[in-house]
């Protein structure tokens, strides 16, 4: 199949269900995918500890009844094997697979102007042109490695958290570093303290992380979401996460101290870290009331880890909320534990990777046997990037986002014709439950290209002037939160030369699908259509 009519890049969730919609509206449609085998970052990220952050019951497909009811998720919060297996219980169910190929990373996709056409090449030499390319990358999916000497000199064992090896690794009577306490850092930490030999973890900025409050998931539990799905469904729809929480009513300081007490108290029962950041109004907004949210979870670090000294290394400086929360299942009290040293490199750089361990600034050294890289990633626009991705006229993607990335809703890239982005940079999936996001994106494009199959349109393409107004609204929505007072991936902070811009769109689910609805129901007017190879007004 050299010619389909639309190639899709990536075969985690977004790609499992373009495929079945692609399925469903009879377009030619083949899936390539990087990994040997579907799941996206679910099937990368294998390591111990790895664990959801929302609810297995809102973490899954609302699309079919079926599929939603069809699954019984044993734990509130999911770990990886799981959600591996209900990845590949719903490809088996919509019968994707037979349009997927794997062990398949694209290299490059050039737009041909005359053919009307992409050329898109794999780095092994495979090629194909299809009339529509829809990259469903992925926005964590390009790990980052720390900027430090000497890795090449160490003689123990490297990890990353995003290559973890298929079989386990013994790490009893081993001295264990692992770099980094995002989200990845804190979960393979919380995993590895009980059985290392000795356990390092080397902290720069410290996260705030929420106690999961994780349990086993009765049939009564899951009877009762099922039985009030449509009221459920409605609120998840309503709300600016996409998920079951809120709305708030009030602003923090609306409330007495004693109110704002009880009302965070009942949410860090209730487990994770959206319920915490929906109680109040203006979390995300005001930097006094993010604060009380802040330091109540303060407290609840200082609660959880006896050495006051610890205790406050391991409390964050900044704001909550403007970075993701991570949500723990014991990390915490990892550092009540005599095998497990938290070491400040905020104090201390690391500055160097010897044969036996890691050295720093001040010249102490760490001995280990296996080194953890949990770093982060190059999100939102790394996937795209590392792509030699060339639009019209030769320009490529790293051209376009020189000084930060621009997109229409975060579905197309002016100057690029016939490609659509599920989740590029500014839209909300960074932000909210990644199906509340997935599946109207991945509708939005399906409709599309309906749209131009029906319409006789050969190539679509964002105007310049659409893709201002959205980027431009998008920046001013954010200017309006906290979002840009943190440096965080959310802002590209994290890679060394990368613009600092606010990457993902802060005006919630609701009124990002709906302006979206607005875009298709107009008939594209941000959009210029070419047909039968003339170029046809923006309606």
């Amino acid at each position: 199949m050299n010619n389909p009519e639309v190639l899709v890049v990536g075969a985690g969730f977004s790609g499992i269900y373009l495929m079945h919609k692609l399925n469903e509206a009879k377009i030619d449609a083949l899936c390539v995918e990087a990994a040997p085998d579907l799941g996206g970052t679910w099937y990368l990220n294998r390591y111990p500890g790895c664990r959801c952050d929302i609810e297995s019951m809102e973490y899954s497909f609302t699309f079919s009844e079926e599929l939603r009811n069809g699954w019984d998720w044993s734990e509130k919060y999911s770990a990886q094997p799981e959600i591996l297996s209900y990845v590949n219980w719903v490809a088996d169910k919509l019968d994707v697979r037979k349009n997927m190929i794997f062990d398949t990373p694209i290299s490059k996709a050039h737009w041909n102007a005359d053919e009307e056409r992409w050329h898109v090449t794999a780095e092994d030499g495979r090629t194909w042109q299809p009339r529509i390319v829809i990259m469903a990358t992925g926005g964590l999916t390009v790990p980052k490695n720390p900027d430090i000497p000497g890795f090449e000199a160490f003689k123990g064992e490297i990890y990353h958290v995003a290559d973890w090896p298929h079989d386990p690794i013994d790490v009893s009577d081993k001295r264990v570093g692992v770099i980094g306490t995002g989200s990845s850092g804190i979960q393979v930490s919380t995993a590895l303290a009980p059985v290392a030999g000795h356990l390092s973890v080397f902290q720069r900025t410290a996260s705030y992380s929420v106690a999961a409050q994780n349990k086993p998931l009765s049939a009564e539990e899951r009877n009762k979401f099922r039985d009030n799905w449509p009221a459920l469904d409605a609120w998840a729809r309503s709300s600016k996460s996409g998920l079951m929480t809120g709305p708030a009513e009030k602003t923090t300081m609306e409330y007495t101290p004693e109110e704002q007490q009880k009302m965070l108290e009942g949410a860090w029962a209730q487990g994770g870290a959206f319920h915490l950041t929906a109680q109040f109004t203006d979390t995300r907004k005001d930097e006094e009331g993010n604060m009380v949210v802040a330091n109540f979870v303060k407290e609840r670090i200082r609660e959880r880890v006896k050495d006051p000294k610890l205790a406050d290394l391991l409390c964050p400086d900044d704001l909550i909320a403007t970075r993701r929360i991570c949500v723990d299942t014991g990390y915490y009290e990892i550092f009540n534990q005599e095998n497990v040293s938290l070491v400040d490199t905020k104090a201390d750089a690391i500055v160097e990777v010897t044969q036996t361990g890691l050295r720093l600034a001040s010249g102490a050294e760490h001995p280990l046997d296996i080194l953890v890289l949990a770093t982060g990633y190059d999100a939102i626009t790394g996937a795209l990037s590392r792509i030699d991705l060339q639009g019209e006229d030769g320009v490529t993607i790293k051209d376009v986002w020189a000084d930060g990335p621009a997109s229409i809703y975060g579905l197309g890239i002016a100057g690029f014709p016939n490609l659509f982005t599920v989740g590029g940079p500014i839209s909300p999936g960074a932000l909210a439950n990644a199906f509340r996001t997935i599946e109207p994106m991945v509708d939005w494009i399906t409709d599309a290209v309906t749209y131009m199959r029906d319409n006789d349109v050969a190539v679509m393409a964002p105007t310049k002037e659409g893709q201002e107004q959205w980027t431009e609204h998008a920046a001013k929505v954010a200017a309006h939160t906290l979002f840009t007072k943190t440096r965080s991936w959310y802002m590209g902070t994290n890679i060394p030369g990368k613009p600092q811009v606010f990457m993902a769109y802060a005006g919630g689910v609701p009124a990002y699908v709906e302006k979206c609805g607005a875009e298709a129901s107009a008939g594209y007017p941000n959009f210029d259509k070419r047909m039968a190879g003339k170029l046809k007004a923006a309606s």
